[in-house]
C-alpha cells in the first residue's frame, strides 16, 4: 500500500495537467485490471481521463465510490516536496486530497476478493480528473452512474477523531459586471457616471444577505475595476462566491442576487450578472441518515466510533445526493490541511483502518440488499 501511495504522490497531476492526470488515471488502471475488474477509460480531450470500474460479472452494481486524481498543485511541486513519512504522518501533494483514497479503494476491492465475496461484483467505482475544479467534464457521468444505484460512498479525505461527512453546502459562483461613463475626475467628474461607486453600494447589499447562523454565506472575494486614479472608471467587476445550506436557500439567495443586480444607484449605469449555484447541497435526508447508522455501526465492529459532520466545502457527493442518492462523504483515510503546500497530512494507521471499513461497509451493504429480495 505505501509503496502504491509513494508512487501516486509523486506524480503531479493537477486538474489542468491532462498529462500528469493521465499518468495517474494509467496506474489505476492497471492495478485494477489486475485484480479482475472492468476499466473503462472515458477519454477527455481538454482534461485527464475518467475512469469507470466494475466487475465483469457485475450486472447492475448498487454501491457506487467515487474518488477525484486532480490535485490544486502545479506541476513540480511533487519534486519541489516528494512524498515522505514523519512519524505516524505521510507528507505530499494531494496525499490527502485525495491519492491516500487511491490506494484505499483497490486494496478494498482486493479484500472483497481475497475472501471471494459476492461483494465484489456489487460495486461501481469512479475516479474522475477535474474534481478541484467543479467537475465540469465528469458531471454528467456522475450523475449517470448514479442511476439505479442504492448507496453513494465519496472517499474525501476522513475527518478527525473518527468523522466522516453527513452533509454539505451547495455552492455557487457569479460575477457581476457594471458598466459606467470615464470622465476626468479633475476636470468634468459631474459628466462621468462611477461604474466602481455602483459595484460598491452592491456589495454591501450582496454582503448584507448574509445567515452565517443559518448557513447561508455571500462573499465578494474579487474585485476589480478603472483604469486610473484621476479617472471617473467606465467599468468594475466583484466576483461572488454562495454557500447554502438547502435548496429552499439556493433559490432564495440566487434571485435576492438578481435582484440586487437590476437596482441603479448610480444613474446612467448598467450592470449584468452571470453564474448559478453550480454544486447543490447535499443534505441529511432520512435515507442518507439509515446509510451513516450503517456505516457507523460497521466501524464499531472494527473498534472506530465514527461521528457524523458537516462542512461548508464541496466534492462530488453534491451531486449523487441531488439525483437522490443515499450519500456518505468523507469515507477516505484521515489526514488535515488539504491543498496546504506544507502542512497537508495523512495519518497512514487511517490508511488501514478507512479501507478495512470501506470494505466491511461494502459487505454490510450487500447483505443488506440480499437480505431484503429474500
Amino acid at each position: 500500500m505505501m509503496a502504491l501511495f509513494e508512487k501516486l504522490v509523486n506524480i503531479d497531476s493537477n486538474s489542468y495537467d491532462q498529462a500528469g492526470v493521465n499518468k495517474i488515471s494509467s496506474i489505476l488502471q492497471k492495478e485494477f485490471e489486475e485484480i479482475g475488474l472492468k476499466v473503462i477509460v472515458h477519454r477527455e480531450k481538454k482534461f485527464g481521463n475518467h475512469l469507470s470500474i466494475t466487475s465483469s460479472n457485475s450486472i447492475k452494481p448498487k454501491i457506487l465510490i467515487i474518488a477525484h486524481m486532480d490535485t490544486v498543485f502545479p506541476k513540480g511541486e511533487s519534486s519541489k516536496r516528494p512524498f515522505q513519512i514523519i512519524g505516524d504522518k505521510a507528507y505530499g501533494p494531494g496525499v490527502n486530497d485525495e491519492k491516500a483514497s487511491h490506494v484505499q479503494v483497490l486494496y478494498a476491492m482486493k479484500a472483497l476478493k481475497h475472501y471471494g465475496l459476492a461483494s465484489f461484483h456489487n460495486v461501481h467505482i469512479l475516479f474522475n480528473s477535474d474534481e478541484e475544479i467543479g467537475s465540469p467534464s465528469s458531471k454528467t457521468l456522475i450523475k449517470e452512474a448514479a442511476e439505479g444505484k442504492e448507496y453513494c460512498l465519496v472517499v474525501e479525505c476522513g475527518r478527525p477523531n473518527e468523522g466522516v461527512v453527513t452533509s454539505r453546502k451547495g455552492v455557487g459562483s457569479f460575477k457581476m459586471s457594471v458598466t459606467g461613463k470615464s470622465a476626468h475626475a479633475g476636470v468634468e467628474p459631474e459628466i462621468g457616471r462611477s461604474a466602481i461607486e455602483e459595484i460598491a453600494y452592491k456589495i454591501i447589499k450582496l454582503h448584507q444577505l448574509n445567515k452565517i447562523e443559518k448557513g447561508l454565506t455571500v462573499n465578494v472575494g474579487l474585485i476589480k475595476g478603472g483604469t486610473s486614479a484621476n479617472t471617473v472608471s467606465p467599468d468594475a467587476e466583484a466576483v461572488i462566491d454562495v454557500r447554502v445550506a438547502n435548496k429552499e436557500q439556493a433559490e432564495d439567495v440566487v434571485k435576492e442576487i438578481y435582484s440586487i443586480a437590476e437596482e441603479e444607484t448610480i444613474k446612467g449605469t448598467e450592470t449584468k450578472i452571470e453564474g448559478q449555484i453550480s454544486r447543490p447541497p447535499m443534505e441529511m435526508t432520512k435515507e442518507s441518515q439509515e446509510l451513516f447508522e450503517r456505516v457507523k455501526q460497521t466501524g464499531k465492529e472494527l473498534g472506530l466510533h465514527l461521528h457524523g459532520e458537516a462542512t461548508g466545502g464541496a466534492s462530488d457527493a453534491s451531486f449523487t445526493a441531488s439525483e437522490g442518492v443515499p450519500t456518505i462523504d468523507g469515507m477516505g483515510p484521515v489526514g488535515e490541511f488539504s491543498h496546504s503546500e506544507t502542512d497537508e497530512y495523512t495519518n497512514i494507521q487511517s490508511l488501514i483502518e478507512r479501507t478495512a471499513l470501506l470494505a466491511k461497509t461494502i459487505e454490510s451493504l450487500t447483505k443488506k440488499e440480499m437480505e431484503e429480495q429474500q
